[in-house]
């Protein structure tokens, strides 16, 4: 880990069963890694898993929900070895072993969706559950393209969530089609298994698929593995040819959600922050809220092999579409509460089947800081007024890692923010206090 800048003295993140509070800062200066992405490192697991032969992962996120995906996989006879900086993933070309018992995911939407279409390419019995919020997270679009795939798969309580029985034969192969893509973890899910189907595969997907940036990033990830799709510009219509992936030195770039808070830091501070193992171009969708700070008015520069943002005395609010960013809209509402004038942020509805509804979570964790919102069905309103109305508050995150880093950001500024259950940041930023304290 690179860090430079003036660490925060150790009283001024404080723990107390399962709270910390946030001490102001004047400023921050620091230049910063981030882990890898987690976004990447569960893709690329998947198609190493699936590979002949042994890859590499150089820079992999190590944390709760790869934990999930790699341990799924040895479940299914994939050989995975955890290093520090590298994992060694042994493909077994496709060819699964029946586990013995449930695999689990916790609350892992990525592995869940993505695991159900792995899971149908062998040839046995498979049962896909997780926790309580994972059981209320929707599934049924995906099960209804599997089954056009020849899948028998159901819902073991009839309510289109998991847990999920799998009787699997492989897949037919030949056209499907997906009902919606509100989730386009749904179609990554069903683009990554797809070379091993029978024949070659079709699939068409009915209305907008939100989240595109997503999809270009396993598409990518599918060609570095020796599979290339055809597809139309909106990621509506596929042709996947039957194949396998090759074993390969993959590199694993840092994590742009996760580098989204240092960045915000920097905005709301008036501060600079260099992240410098985000590359541009990033594969990674969420590196687009860089431009948005540039919007608001803070300055954008590229250091090296990384993108640093230097904050301003005033940002402005701005009007955003962020359907294909959306684990992002956390971090930038925040922000928003620091600007002068209106945010509003469309498109949005499908952050309601994140590890929170994180649409209504967030903007009820900024009125409670005294900040004027709004919320729609898809959209939320942010009137800021330069952060002069906000306040201290316990912040509540819903055990949703996303919540408790983006609102971290907010206690840099303001005195008093007490975030509640912080351990949730265990799903893909273990160290996340530690680095976060070296803002200075």
């Amino acid at each position: 880990m690179h860090l430079q800048g003036r660490s925060l003295r150790l009283n001024e993140i404080i723990s107390d069963k399962q709270m910390i509070e946030i001490k102001p800062v004047s400023g921050v200066d620091a230049t910063i890694t981030v882990p890898g992405s987690k976004s990447l490192t569960q893709r690329a697991l998947i198609a190493a898993a699936l590979a002949d032969g042994t890859s590499k992962l150089m820079g992999p996120l190590a944390s709760e929900d790869t934990s999930y995906t790699s341990e799924a996989l040895e479940q299914m006879g994939v050989k995975v070895d955890r290093g520090e900086e590298v994992w060694t993933v042994h493909g077994n070309g496709g060819i699964l072993t029946t586990p013995e018992k449930e695999i689990f995911l916790g609350n892992n939407g990525t592995a869940t969706r993505f695991l159900t279409s792995v899971a149908a390419l062998g040839h046995g019995d498979f049962c896909i559950d997780g926790e309580e919020r994972m059981q209320e997270r929707p599934i049924g679009p995906l099960m209804k393209a599997l089954q056009g795939w020849g899948v028998d798969i159901r819902s073991v309580h009839g309510t289109g969530c998991p847990p999920l029985e799998i009787k699997s034969n492989g897949l037919t192969g030949g056209g499907t089609t997906l009902p919606e893509g509100k989730s386009s973890q749904y179609v990554s899910s069903l683009l990554l298994v797809a070379p091993y189907a029978a024949t070659a595969a079709t699939l068409e997907v009915n209305g907008e698929v939100l989240s595109k940036p997503y999809v270009a990033m396993t598409l990518s990830v599918m060609s570095d593995f020796g599979v290339s799709v055809e597809c139309n510009e909106e990621f509506t219509s596929f042709v996947i040819p039957k194949g396998k992936y090759r074993a390969m030195e993959y590199e694993i770039e840092g994590d742009a959600s996760n580098a989204s808070y240092f960045w915000a830091a920097a905005a709301i501070t008036g501060g600079r922050v260099t992240v410098s193992n985000v590359p541009v171009p990033s594969l990674q969708g969420d590196a687009n809220l860089v431009p948005l700070l540039a919007r608001m008015g803070c300055e954008i520069s590229r250091d090296g092999g990384g993108i640093t943002l230097g904050g301003r005395d005033r940002m402005e609010g701005i009007t955003v579409d962020m359907g294909d960013m959306p684990d992002v809209v956390p971090t930038l509402a925040v922000v928003a509460a620091f600007a002068h004038g209106k945010t509003v942020i469309n498109n949005i509805a499908h952050l309601r089947i994140k590890e929170c509804d994180r649409l209504t979570a967030t903007l009820t964790e900024l009125s409670k800081m005294g900040a004027r919102v709004e919320e729609g069905d898809d959209f939320m309103v942010i009137h800021g007024d330069g952060g002069a109305c906000l306040h201290g508050a316990e912040i509540e995150t819903y055990n949703d890692h996303r919540m408790a880093m983006s609102f971290a950001v907010a206690g840099l500024r303001v005195p008093g923010v007490k975030i509640t259950g912080e351990s949730c940041v265990a799903k893909s930023f273990p160290d996340f206090w530690k680095r976060f304290g070296y803002l200075g």
